[in-house]
């Protein structure tokens, strides 16, 4: 099948494209970049209006699958990632079974194979059963796919263990993508420590938490030389840590989503367990420092962080709710119509955060617009308005705090291998 998409406007950090082109597509390739090509076999799509950009990469996604399909299975999360704009997904490996082996990791990617939609790389455990006592076996991990390794949910509390995993992980070599918080300072917390959970009556957590946990890593990766990268970093003094570290030559990359650059802990006053997630939404101090660091290149990309639940996880008490927001659908238009359009945040550099730089991170050849690379879009309506209806997820997780807001800029086609995925939000295969 050829496919000639027409009239957009191609933008394309690597291949340092910015103008209107056309672009023409065969075999699952890109095989020609032009003005005013003409195909007369080709299935042609008018993206006039449109930005045409290379496939988002999300390298932070919950699939659930195996084990809590009831949440998430890779047919669903593949679905949901397409519709939101992305052609590769990195699944975490807080499953059951946990990735922290070959037949694991394999049964991901065969799963995929079957019943995805998009591309679908899984991130190995640090520690075997993520129980943070002994490492797991990140060759055998390594051989069977895995891009990373990571107990995301669950921190190393244990400094040998994080020393032994970041030396282990170098010989590959393979990011450690760590989720920094002190259990000790979280304990029992549910939203952000601070005047808001004085005044809604919810024990706090304290930046603190991340911060000495981030403070260790760092040192750690220094000592060792490997490359640490640190997930959804919510704080201002994160932020400032992870500065200081790169400055020094320290190899940390890391992530932010896009609730903790659009959403403050003041939006918890509705005790909606939508808005409930960790690490928590901070104050507006904390988002403004986000901002300002994906701004000066401390933080590297954007991440999602997609973590679907069932609807009993999340009707009930507060404190009694499960952490996490199900965000895959509505990452792409929160950041084009909270950051892009106010301008806080150049359409170029979004583009960036979603492709180049999670592929830097991951040691990925980075997706690009040009002729023989691998066919791989994401197309942007910039012009197009929705209210976020939850209903509507391909997602099985409906726990997303957007829910009702108006946003503008959405995805607007999703292509893969050459082949039509998603268009204006539905799944085409």
């Amino acid at each position: 099948m050829k496919l000639l998409i027409k009239n957009g406007h191609l933008l394309d950090p690597i291949s340092k494209i910015d103008r209107q082109m056309d672009i023409l597509i065969e075999n699952g390739c890109i095989q020609e970049l032009g003005e005013k090509l003409e195909i007369e076999d080709a299935i042609q799509i008018d993206a006039s209006g449109k930005i045409v950009c290379p496939g988002f990469i999300d390298l932070h996604v919950h699939l659930r699958e195996p084990g809590f399909e009831y949440k998430e299975d890779i047919a669903s999360g593949t679905r949901a990632a397409a519709a939101g704009g992305f052609t590769t997904v990195c699944c975490m490996p807080n499953t059951d079974p946990v990735i922290d082996n070959a037949a694991v990791a394999n049964f991901v990617r065969e799963r995929a194979l079957l019943s995805g939609v998009i591309h679908v790389l899984p991130i190995g455990c640090i520690t075997r059963q993520q129980e943070g006592e002994l490492l797991s076996p990140m060759a055998e991990l390594v051989a069977a796919g895995c891009v990373g390794v990571s107990d995301d949910g669950k921190p190393v509390m244990n400094a040998r263990i994080m020393r032994n995993a970041l030396d282990y992980a170098k010989m590959f070599p393979l990011p450690v993508m760590v989720h920094c918080e002190d259990e000790n300072l979280s304990w029992e917390g549910q939203m952000h420590e601070g005047y808001y959970s004085t005044l809604y009556g919810l024990r706090g957590i304290p930046t603190l938490a991340e911060e000495t946990m981030i403070a260790r890593d760092l040192m750690l990766a220094e000592y060792t030389g490997a490359h640490l990268h640190i997930c959804h970093v919510s704080t201002a003094g994160s932020v400032q840590l992870i500065r200081a570290a790169k400055q020094k030559g320290v190899a940390v990359t890391c992530e932010v989503t896009p609730h903790h650059l659009t959403l403050t802990d003041e939006i918890v006053g509705d005790y909606d367990p939508d808005t409930k997630v960790n690490p928590p939404l901070r104050s507006q101090k904390h988002l403004d420092a986000l901002l300002e660091g994906l701004q000066d290149g401390t933080i590297d990309c954007i991440a999602t962080d997609h973590a679907p639940h069932h609807w009993e996880d999340k009707d009930c008490e507060y404190n009694m709710a499960a952490f996490g927001i199900s965000g895959l659908e509505t990452a792409v238009a929160v950041l084009m119509d909270r950051l892009v359009r106010s301008g806080k945040l150049e359409l170029a550099e979004l583009v960036r955060f979603f492709t180049s730089a999670p592929a830097r991170i991951l040691g990925l050849a980075p997706p690009v617009l040009a002729a023989g690379a691998a066919a791989d879009l994401t197309i942007i309506d910039p012009d197009i308005e929705k209210k976020v209806d939850p209903k509507n997820f391909y997602s099985k997780g409906k726990n997303n705090p957007y829910k009702g807001m108006h946003l503008k800029g959405w995805p607007w086609m999703t292509i893969v291998d050459g082949e039509i995925i998603a268009h204006d939000g539905k799944i085409q295969v």
